[in-house]
């Protein structure tokens, strides 16, 4: 079968112990990032299965009509509106999915916060630069750290926070703060509240229809003048324009972001980057040797068994 594997940003798959399980097939791989519809339909003009990294490349009506090739695509991690289902199914095109464990963003999410309460950045800045101590950092023990969504992450950054002496408050759907309470930790009386007390907030969020822009201007300026929002799920969960002018005004007085509505970033393109109480990460939660083995063996797997007439983790 011709495989194309699309955005392997760090040259990475060819590497993976997973790799060897499409070692029989024709496999081309690119490291870069195109959006242009006449470019994509040119690069994947004689596949047969495309294997997508998250969300980079979005594959829609337009430019599945011109893939006529195309019998699967092999989804890295949960499938998203990135792709058109409907289109896929019209089309008699394949789709399937898998998971990673979570751990690599929760960690990712923690050393954020971390990073945030000791101005870590600012402080190795300043060694390098020829200064000794500058500032005077936190401590996350004894702090109220809000987890806004009890999933499979939030609960992960939810014990995390716990073993580091954080008073973990949740907030989220009722389903999510049943399950919260039911394993022992604080649920927020509203959202008002949840944003109001965190001292850190951790946004853990899926996103939908329903959870786009949810949290809000309004939201965020309800948060303290020392707090800090991290953000390693999906910058659509924020309202536009909102989290800049939240930073701008001081409240929260710090984020860290690992996600962007445009992604990848060159050349500064994002104003949070400019921003001096912004720490921003180019999307690497997931970006982890043991993650990528498990989401990689996934979709090998399940074009393996598409091939012998067995299709597994079918979306349509």
């Amino acid at each position: 079968m011709k495989i194309i594997i699309q955005d392997d940003y760090q040259n990475c798959i060819r590497d993976l112990a997973a790799f060897e399980k499409i070692k029989d097939h024709d496999v081309s791989i690119y490291t870069d990032n195109i959006k242009d519809i006449d470019a994509l339909a040119d690069r994947f003009k004689d596949a047969e299965a495309i294997v997508l990294i998250r969300e980079r490349t979005i594959i829609d009506q337009a430019l599945l009509e011109r893939l006529p090739k195309l019998k699967v695509i092999s989804q890295t991690g949960k499938v998203a509106p990135h792709i058109d289902l409907e289109a896929c199914k019209a089309r008699g095109v394949t789709v399937m999915d898998g998971r990673g464990s979570g751990g690599a963003t929760a960690e990712l999410a923690m050393l954020l916060i971390l990073a945030g309460l000791r101005n870590f950045v600012e402080e190795c800045q300043r060694l390098q630069n020829g200064q000794w101590q500058g500032t005077l950092g936190r401590q996350l023990s004894g702090r109220v750290l809000g987890v806004y969504g009890f999933g499979r992450i939030g609960e992960q950054i939810a014990h995390l926070g716990k073993a580091f002496g954080a008073q973990v408050l949740v907030w989220g759907r009722e389903n999510s703060l049943k399950n919260a309470s039911d394993k022992g930790f604080k649920v927020a009386t509203s959202k008002e509240a949840f944003f109001k007390e965190c001292d850190v907030m951790s946004l853990q969020l899926r996103l939908t229809p329903e959870t786009q822009g949810i949290v809000t201007l309004k939201d965020l300026s309800l948060m303290k003048t020392d707090a800090i929002l991290v953000n390693t799920s999906r910058a659509e969960l924020i309202e536009t324009g909102a989290l800049v002018s939240a930073l701008k005004s001081g409240r929260p007085g710090f984020a860290a972001v690992d996600v962007y509505e445009e992604e990848p970033i060159f050349n500064r393109e994002n104003p949070l980057i400019g921003l001096p109480n912004c720490l921003c990460t180019p999307h690497i939660g997931f970006v982890e040797k043991d993650n990528y083995e498990a989401y990689f063996g996934i979709a090998f797997d399940n074009i393996n068994a598409y091939c012998q007439g067995k299709p597994q983790n079918v979306v349509v």
